[in-house]
């Protein structure tokens, strides 16, 4: 039963991801990915702030942390595009974008789960 949560929270997320990825944007710069895989991360680590705080049921933390972000966020996109960026010469944008996406996704996992502690009870 549990794939089935992780196989429904996978495609929403998938469905999600390409549905915002299809909106045009006016730069070559794959911001999409980048403001997705963030989203992800703050998602991810506010529910994993939740299952410390409280008794989140497993296929709730499931459906959500590996099927729904696991399909929303996209590491193989932004290492296809990195290496895309490096492969037109664009080395430092290249650079850059792994640089940012990594500390924003970080820094995005650490707000997350503050968000999930906020008002909870010392």
């Amino acid at each position: 039963m549990n794939f089935l949560f992780v196989g429904v929270g996978g495609a929403l997320g998938a469905a999600l991801r390409y549905g915002i990825s299809s909106i045009p944007v006016k730069t070559d710069f794959p911001v999409w990915t980048l403001l997705i895989n963030i989203t992800a991360a703050v998602i991810i680590g506010f529910f994993a702030g939740l299952t410390v705080r409280k008794n989140m049921p497993e296929e709730l933390r499931l459906f959500v942390q590996t099927g729904f972000c696991g399909g929303f966020s996209t590491l193989s996109a932004l290492s296809l595009e990195a290496y895309n960026m490096n492969q037109e010469g664009r080395t430092l944008l290249a650079g850059f974008y792994c640089v940012i996406s990594l500390a924003a996704c970080l820094a995005g996992v650490w707000i997350g789960e503050k968000l999930a502690f906020m008002g909870a009870e010392e």
